[in-house]
């Protein structure tokens, strides 16, 4: 209650209009001079009355986002799976909503997250990434790519390959794109798997395949399998040599005999390798092998196939 009678009420805690500052519209002069006041205060470097706004919870988060990613560290995690899921729930809307087609620039992108994503560290200053990537799209998207195939896997290769040098990624072994169709897709939805094949380089001939009694396969590759044997490995000594991170330089050797009744033999021992062997998925060190024996290095499969006798190889 005020000295000289009763006060009227003040809904928004002014003691009168003048400090309130309502938003009156202000007359062309006082525009003007508020902006010449302004760019004075800014070419002078002094501050106006006007008092700064206060930075927000957001702008204060990423700035302290921003130091940590000065400092080396990766804040973004989080920041990234929000992404992901905010990419994945638009991406499901715009193909329900529109019935869009695939897009190759979508494909594209969706390379190169599958690249980031499953790349492992070898080095400070390389990491691998897969080199096997699989394309999945419904039966109308995969017809309306197929006059494109060719181009488009050349291109999609390209692209990738140059996203990967600005990375310092290391593909396993060479690239390979394919496209398949899934029951479960519908217009405008796709998936990437990838896998890691690595590369694998041997002397042997294609004559020397097709004569072997005896031969393994790896990564789609056929390497023939003679008395004495051969040494797998990733080092330059081996001589079935495979760009496996995970593969010691020596890591096993495959001994195989040819008794006189015609049969062949062969066996496996490890070489004293970092991360050993599997063995049709058993852990070790030494085992003998039949058609179909599968031996495991790394990430890399061994499968060994004896020929019958009689067969035409």
């Amino acid at each position: 209650m005020r000295e000289g009678g009763f006060e009227p009420p003040r809904p928004f805690g002014h003691w009168h209009l003048k400090p309130a500052r309502l938003p009156f519209r202000h007359s062309r002069k006082e525009a003007g001079d508020r902006l010449s006041q302004t760019t004075l205060a800014a070419k002078t470097g002094r501050r106006s009355g006007t008092r700064r706004p206060l930075r927000s919870a957001g702008h204060a988060e990423t700035d302290r986002a921003l130091t940590h990613v000065l400092k080396g560290a990766n804040p973004l995690s989080g920041l990234q799976r929000f992404e992901n899921r905010l990419e994945q729930m638009i991406s499901g809307v715009f193909a329900r909503t529109f019935r869009s087609a695939v897009q190759p620039v979508e494909i594209s992108a969706a390379l190169q997250r599958e690249c980031d994503n499953n790349a492992q560290i070898l080095s400070r200053q390389r990491r691998m990434v897969p080199n096997d990537f699989y394309v999945e799209l419904s039966g109308a998207d995969l017809d309306r790519l197929a006059p494109y195939d060719s181009t488009l896997t050349r291109e999609l290769t390209s692209q990738l390959q140059e996203h990967a040098e600005k990375q310092s990624y290391v593909f396993s072994g060479p690239v390979t794109i394919h496209f398949a169709a899934a029951d479960d897709l519908t217009i405008g939805r796709f998936r990437v798997r990838s896998e890691a094949h690595a590369e694998v380089i041997s002397n042997a001939t294609h004559t020397q395949v097709r004569r072997a009694r005896a031969y393994v396969e790896v990564n789609g590759t056929r390497h023939p399998l003679q008395p004495p044997g051969l040494v797998v490995g990733r080092g330059t000594e081996a001589d079935l040599r495979i760009n496996d991170p995970g593969v010691s330089r020596r890591h096993v050797e495959l001994t195989v005999e040819e008794p006189g009744d015609g049969g062949v033999v062969i066996a496996v021992q490890d070489l004293g390798s970092t991360n050993g062997m599997l063995v049709d998925g058993h852990r070790l060190a030494t085992a003998p092998l039949r058609d179909g024996s599968e031996v495991k290095i790394g990430r890399t499969v061994l499968t060994v196939r004896v020929v019958e006798e009689d067969a035409d190889v």
